[in-house]
């Protein structure tokens, strides 16, 4: 194809050409999607009706789900609608939206578990001016930072990608993904956004370090407890924690810190899967579900709603 400054569509890589397989790829996603909507929406409701997790952590933990329904929502729905209707096109502005919301929605969560990582050490290593620090003025302008930096972020990046001049309009992979776009590009300013990239990775990299240390530290303070249940407290929510993410990290970095290239194969549609779709799903059931104030808040939850329903049918 002849370079071209803008196209009117692009043309995404499906999981498979078999039908069977595309309509099966659409109830995986179906079920992953509905998944994390669920699971996250639960937490976002039961923190919001139980006065007793309105604290900094549960705030942090709310705005996290709200991410992580975002982040999702701008993959998934397309990426299922290619594979029911068989159809892998989508529109040079539905792409653009899709690489600058992606880049917003990312950058914020993983600023978001920096900040819990945070929030976890002060609570852990100085649990006396827990309150004075993390006071409520002090997490609202923390999260307004998430957003305040996301936003000029996600601008950056998109506007590195798409002033590009493209050759194709296929790209290699299920969604707008910018190493896949770049290894579309034929012109010389594609330099500008690999050199975003590797500033981001490194920005990253920088947090997961920030991350490392802090965890240090709290391992430290979390072995000087002498009973060994306040330490299984203390740590019930740093370990999963640090696991999300690291797989976060170290596939974001996989996928976006390499050069572009011309190849192209299954493993970077897996690693994407699992960058994208995985961690909105997991973060429902590692940060909460194994938390006891989050259960009992989902028990009441329910219960609420199952004795609303029996004194309604008593009435009526």
């Amino acid at each position: 194809m002849h370079n071209q400054t803008s196209m009117p569509t692009f043309l995404l890589m499906g999981f498979s050409e078999i039908r069977q397989l595309q309509i099966l790829h659409f109830f995986v996603f179906l079920a992953l999607y509905l998944t994390a909507i669920t699971g996250n929406l639960l937490i976002i409701v039961a923190i919001a009706f139980d006065h007793h997790l309105h604290t900094p952590m549960y705030f942090f933990l709310i705005n996290l789900a709200m991410t992580d329904i975002a982040t999702i929502s701008v993959i998934v729905p397309k990426s299922m609608a290619i594979s029911l209707l068989n159809s892998r096109w989508i529109s040079y502005f539905g792409c653009v939206a899709q690489v600058f919301l992606y880049f917003l929605f990312v950058l914020s969560d993983f600023l978001l578990l920096t900040i819990m990582a945070h929030d976890r050490y002060v609570a852990i290593c100085n649990p006396l001016q827990y309150e004075t620090i993390m006071h409520k003025g002090a997490c609202v302008q923390m999260v307004a930072i998430v957003w305040v930096t996301s936003l000029p972020y996600a601008i950056l990046h998109t506007c590195g990608t798409f002033a590009n001049t493209f050759c194709s309009i296929a790209v290699r992979q299920f969604f707008c993904e910018i190493p896949a776009l770049l290894k579309i590009s034929c012109s010389d300013f594609y330099l500008v956004e690999v050199g975003f990239l590797v500033i981001s990775a490194s920005i990253g990299v920088g947090c997961f370090i920030f991350i490392i240390i802090t965890y240090m530290q709290i391992f430290s303070t979390v072995l000087r407890i002498p009973s060994m249940h306040g330490q299984k407290k203390a740590l019930s929510t740093c370990l999963p924690h640090l696991t999300v993410v690291s797989v976060f990290l170290f596939t974001g970095v996989f996928a976006y810190a390499r050069p572009p290239t011309d190849a192209s194969s299954d493993l970077d549609m897996v690693f994407a899967v699992i960058y994208t779709i995985i961690p909105p799903t997991l973060n429902p059931f590692i940060y909460s579900m194994r938390n006891k104030e989050i259960k009992t808040a989902l028990w009441k939850l329910f219960d609420h709603g199952h004795s609303s329903k029996s004194f309604s049918r008593v009435v009526f």
